[in-house]
């Protein structure tokens, strides 16, 4: 192996240098604040756990993006996380255990397989909040309007919220009566939004029920394509009305709550189609073609773990907010002279932990960071600007 393999990464792996990771670190700690205010508690999941527990009843998608090994002691399959929440759905079921509502949250490491999209990490910092215990419109505008204020406590603006309900989809596939190998050819062009791919998936079915299919891909816009879908589907398929009822309940009272908010609808979004269970939903801001937030509800994927319970939360990845959050300009730091005293060790000291940066200065040479330093006069150690800040 050649000495400059030594230190390249796999592809969409990504070291977090130390300006980056202090960016990081530091909305890591405000949108956890932000959780906390909002009554959620924080839970640390561990990295890995045995597959059959990670992995149950959340689809294929999740099961093709985790590393898989074998635990050296029980001899079982493990998963490295390639998402958290279904370790937080593990932890309402059996862990904590709670009747009522549950609100938790998290913040940690994750690993795909592969990326999610083009551009996409394969080891985003994964943070997000889920509420437990609750089937309510009430519960899911709770977390719809959690995360866009996620995203506004970034610094984002012009935010546009995606809404979409996958209990409209199983409606009309309800009702379509496919065979198996032809539904998934049609979810696949349904997701692309791809007519003509559609039309070909749909050869030989009945014309009235292609119309219904194709016209998902069609019925993306403003809340007008709410009332286009329900003229199309109240006679025919009238399972598809709830859905529908649920998209402009949840928009009206949300709009209450922002009433400038951009509210994009889309009956063809089936983000997680394979546990979501109703409402999804994702935020962009403009200039950005991936959602930088998404979720939706996830009914009784506990259930696995003993314990069928109303599910719904959202995540993003720390790492994609890092790289739009506007920059904040640094306070410097305070540089430390070398020298052996009792009374600059204690004026050090008080210094930091009033969340000054007061940095060591061995041999003289002063750390480019600090625009100050520490000083003897008149027996006190003061506070001065540098004359010579050590900066190119």
């Amino acid at each position: 192996m050649k000495m400059v393999d030594h230190w390249q990464l796999p592809d969409g792996v990504e070291e977090v240098l130390p300006a980056q990771a202090e960016a990081v670190e530091r909305l890591r700690r405000q949108l956890l604040d932000l959780f906390h205010a909002w009554g959620y508690r924080l839970v640390i999941p561990p990295l890995v756990e045995f597959t059959e527990s990670l992995l149950v009843g959340l689809g294929e998608d999740l099961d093709l993006t985790t590393f898989k090994l074998t635990d050296q002691i029980s001899g079982r399959t493990l998963g490295l996380r390639a998402d958290i929440t279904p370790q937080v759905a593990r932890i309402d079921a059996h862990s904590i255990a709670d009747e009522g509502v549950t609100r938790l949250c998290y913040a940690g490491s994750t690993l795909h397989t592969r990326p999610k999209s083009p551009f996409a990490s394969r080891s985003p910092i994964q943070l997000g909040a889920e509420l437990y215990g609750d089937d309510s419109v009430g519960a899911d505008v709770e977390v719809v309007c959690m995360m866009l204020a996620t995203l506004e406590a970034a610094g984002l603006s012009g935010i546009t919220l995606d809404l979409g309900h996958v209990g409209i989809y199983e409606a009309v596939l309800l009702h379509a009566e496919l065979e198996e190998a032809r539904e998934a050819t049609v979810f696949d062009a349904l997701q692309r939004k791809s007519v003509p791919d559609l039309i070909q998936a749909l050869e030989g079915v009945d014309p009235g029920t292609t119309a219904l299919i194709i016209a998902l891909a069609k019925l993306h816009g403003d809340e007008s394509i709410l009332d286009d879908a329900r003229a199309l589907y109240a006679e025919t398929v009238p399972d598809a009305l709830l859905g529908l009822d649920t998209l402009q309940q949840v928009a009206r009272t949300i709009r209450r709550q922002r009433p400038d908010l951009d509210i994009y609808f889309d009956l063809a979004e089936l983000r997680g189609y394979n546990y979501h269970t109703g409402l999804v939903f994702a935020a962009y801001v403009p200039g950005v073609g991936e959602a930088l937030a998404n979720g939706g509800r996830y009914n009784d994927v506990g259930a696995v773990f003993g314990r069928a319970r109303p599910a719904t939360g959202f995540a993003a990845d720390l790492k994609a907010l890092m790289t739009l959050v506007p920059d904040v300009t640094e306070s410097g730091a305070i540089s430390l002279p070398g020298v052996d005293d009792e009374a600059l060790l204690l004026r050090a000291r008080e210094l930091r932990e009033s969340g000054e940066v007061v940095i060591q200065s061995f041999s003289g040479e002063v750390d480019p960071r600090c625009d100050r330093e520490l000083v003897e006069m008149e027996g006190q150690w003061l506070i001065r600007p540098l004359k010579t800040t050590g900066r190119d």
